[in-house]
């Protein structure tokens, strides 16, 4: 038995969704413990192609429990969409339960977002306009609504009188937008409640429950951890915690439950939005890795920010979170370059800085040292063990595992399941992995 925390060790879009989706195969339980419908996972099962933004990709395999824990803040209508969804592509949806104390993203969550967003004007932070730190702030200020305030009309018909009342204020005055209807949302809630309740249950008891049978249960958190609210890029971050010890908290259990914590890292790195990159690429080598990953958010659009492997911020990864294994995706990406740049330390005014720094101002002036790998020029797209890469490709993934001081555990070449190493199961396997000496790497067979 495993209980098993799956984090991003960048900005997100590091591939969680298909390390996740692999995982869930051998998990009894997933659980999402934090965000909401500002996060997106792509997952490809043959050749279809499932992108979810609120359901664990748990959902897939049929006989495998999925918890959206009370960390993360559920947007009913995007969650009846992908229920609905879900349903039009022959995937039951009866194993999926909702945390009755989840807080829910209202309308004017939404409408405060996007409009904050564009008063901010030149210092906007690049949020994805869909209410989640809005309904983040509520839950801070005491004034959110649950999901188990939905359950009851008369209870969630007084708390809307009071909160519409109180963010139409905040539209007309501040923002000039015209108001929202009590009734109109009331009715319109109600409906999703009526069609959300038999999903809904204590989830902390659920989830504590199947530790006690010894259920393997697999955690997962959307984002990244440089866009933890405590231990980001502040203030470009997200509104909650996406890393390893947000499970505890976003669940509802304690930390002696949890057994291994996975950190998922591409073999370069993206990020959406505002905020300092220092290995962020412009030119043409920043576009090949743009158009070879299809760098573009499953949530939003957006076209992602492209650059080399950072070392820093992967080593700051693996001792906010406690990593004792990597994922490491897209290597296929890299197919094609000549040389490969790692970002080994940075330059901070004249000085060498091997560590994050936690001033965003410092990180901003950060320029990356880098030591050059040479490339494989072949494709790895077909490779399904250690012995089929490239020598380069896994000189490559040795340097960056010495460099991380973290075995490396899955290694992926493509979007497909089939299209992934596993060196080692982190739920079922031993606690042996990728393990980079001075000898050859040693491998275990799953």
């Amino acid at each position: 038995m495993a209980n098993v925390v799956v984090i991003g060790a960048q900005w997100g879009d590091e591939g969680k969704g298909k390390i996740t989706d692999l995982l869930s195969k051998s998990a009894d339980v997933v659980v999402r413990y934090q965000g909401g419908v500002n996060a997106g996972h792509t997952v490809v099962v043959k050749d279809q192609t499932f992108k979810l933004h609120l359901i664990p990709s748990g959902i897939l395999y049929p006989d495998t429990e999925c918890i959206i824990g009370c960390g993360t803040v559920i947007d009913p209508k995007v969650l009846i969409e992908e229920l609905d969804q879900l349903t039009a592509w022959g995937i039951s949806t009866k194993n999926l339960l909702i945390s009755e104390t989840a807080h829910v993203t209202m309308p004017y969550h939404r409408v405060i977002d996007r409009a904050a967003e564009e008063k901010r004007g030149t210092h906007k932070i690049g949020t994805t306009g869909r209410g989640i730190g809005p309904t983040y702030a509520d839950k801070s200020e005491r004034t959110g609504i649950r999901i188990i305030d939905l359950m009851n009309p008369e209870s969630l018909k007084k708390q809307l009188q009071w909160a519409v009342a109180h963010k139409n204020g905040i539209l007309e005055k501040l923002y000039g937008l015209p108001p929202l209807n009590t009734d109109d949302v009331l009715e319109e809630y109600l409906a999703y409640a009526k069609r959300l309740r038999p999903h809904v249950v204590d989830s902390s008891l659920k989830i504590y429950d199947a530790i006690r049978r010894k259920r393997n249960i697999l955690f997962e958190g959307a984002q990244g951890t440089l866009l933890d609210l405590d231990h980001g890029t502040y203030p470009y971050v997200t509104s909650s915690n996406p890393v390893a010890g947000g499970a505890c908290v976003g669940t509802g259990i304690g930390p002696t439950m949890i057994d291994r914590v996975i950190g998922v890292a591409k073999a370069y790195t993206t990020r959406v939005g505002e905020g300092p990159f220092p290995t962020e690429l412009y030119g043409e080598q920043g576009a090949q890795l743009c158009d070879r990953g299809a760098e573009f958010g499953t949530t939003t659009g957006r076209q992602r920010r492209c650059g080399w492997f950072d070392a820093v911020i992967g080593r700051y990864a693996v001792r906010i979170n406690g990593l004792d294994c990597l994922a490491i995706t897209k290597l296929d990406v890299l197919d094609e370059m000549d040389e490969i740049e790692v970002c080994i330390a940075y330059e901070l005014d004249g000085q060498r800085c091997e560590d994050f720094p936690s001033d965003a101002r410092k990180f901003a002036r950060c320029k990356p040292i880098y030591k050059t790998m040479p490339g494989w020029n072949c494709s790895t797209d077909a490779c399904r063990s250690l012995d089929d890469l490239p020598k380069q490709a896994l000189d490559y993934l040795k340097f960056l595992a010495e460099l991380m001081e973290v075995p490396i555990a899955i290694v992926s070449l493509g979007a497909k399941r089939e299209q992934t190493i596993i060196v080692e199961d982190p739920i079922h396997g031993p606690k042996r992995a990728l393990l980079y000496t001075n000898d050859a790497p040693h491998t275990v067979n799953v």
